[in-house]
């Protein structure tokens, strides 16, 4: 087990578990109680004491960014957790479970039973304690902690759950994705900036729609939307209004997101087709003509494809084919002549 990342200042920091090693056990609840108390805190949050076993058998691995009294961890668990006993204690903030494989069970208030978060599903819910929960072996899960300020208002006592591949889920685990990338790099304006925008989506996550006038949301709109195109690039639905729906926005909120990054929707589609296109031009498994690229990648017909390509690169595609052929050493290209 290792921690890696930045230093943390009060206002963010990254760090890196891996307790999944053979031969990390028993110390891999201690290592990874360690990282998360120096570079999270308990302040945002506070671990708990885990059941002997999870203490013998403890194997995660993951990434947990901080931004400010907001925390981000991606985690990966090879072994089942869970906690020793009802903790109790007093805490104050949002907390949202986001399960992708397996499944995390938490205890509920006072009156209520336990709350499943199965694979595929979200729950967000305020804490006003520490819990217990259980999670299950081979779990793939996003855990999110947030100050309670603007949240715990709109939530109150409710338990929102959804669909984690819902259109406002989807913006915000662009969001926690670009977090986790650039967070060590932001300024102090960029770190609140982030806070506040994973707040914003939080509240669109339990309203079940957010607020597309609001400017912080642009650029997870804009990755949301990029993440989906990069996927269906070969689709010949694929579109702003196509994207739109996905995200469950209007065409021009989609554009006027993609406006507020300084792109076009459709010239970032196009030139993603294009570098793909550019790609399997020298692809070693076998090259397609320009009129089955064409076809392939959405253009009209090679002639356009031809065009917008040229106009791209600066080369038609059977000029870059040559040129990259060329510059290619060929393998026998510099071997002794044989003899005759």
């Amino acid at each position: 087990m290792h921690g890696t990342g930045a230093e943390v200042d009060g206002a963010r920091g990254v760090f890196a578990v891996d307790s999944t090693a053979p031969g990390s056990a028993p110390r891999g609840l201690d290592e990874f109680r360690r990282g998360w108390e120096t570079q999270v805190g308990d302040e945002v949050f506070q671990l708990p004491a885990f059941s002997p076993d999870t203490i013998g058998d403890f194997r995660v691995k993951g990434t947990v960014a901080k931004v400010h009294g907001a925390a981000i961890a991606d985690l990966h668990a090879a072994s089942a957790t869970r906690t020793a006993d009802v903790p109790g204690g007093d805490q104050d903030l949002v907390a949202m479970y986001v399960v992708r494989r397996g499944a995390w069970t938490l205890g509920g208030p006072p009156g209520y039973g336990d709350q499943t978060v199965p694979a595929g599903q979200f729950l967000v819910r305020h804490l006003g304690r520490l819990t217990a929960f259980e999670t299950s072996a081979h779990l793939t899960a996003k855990f999110l902690v947030l100050p309670p300020g603007e949240l715990k208002p709109l939530l109150g006592n409710r338990v929102v759950t959804g669909p984690a591949d819902s259109a406002e889920m989807r913006l915000l685990t662009a969001m926690t994705d670009m977090v986790h990338t650039t967070v060590a790099d932001l300024g102090p304006a960029g770190v609140a900036a982030a806070q506040g925008t994973l707040i914003e989506l939080t509240k669109a996550v339990a309203k079940g729609r957010f607020d597309d006038v609001e400017p912080r949301l642009a650029p997870a709109l804009t990755q949301a939307a990029k993440d989906i195109a990069d996927r269906r690039l070969a689709d010949p639905d694929l579109s702003p209004a196509m994207l739109a729906r996905e995200l469950n926005v209007s065409v021009r909120t989609l554009h006027r997101a993609f406006a507020a990054v300084g792109e076009q929707v459709t010239t970032y589609i196009r030139h993603r087709r294009l570098h793909e296109a550019r790609l399997a031009l020298v692809a070693p498994s076998g090259r397609l003509s320009i009129s089955e690229l064409a076809a392939h990648w959405q253009f009209a017909d090679g002639s356009h494809f031809t065009r917008a390509f040229k106009k791209h690169y600066g080369q038609t595609p059977t000029e870059y084919a040559r040129s990259t052929a060329a510059a290619t050493p060929s393998p026998h290209r510099g071997a002794a002549s044989p003899t005759s």
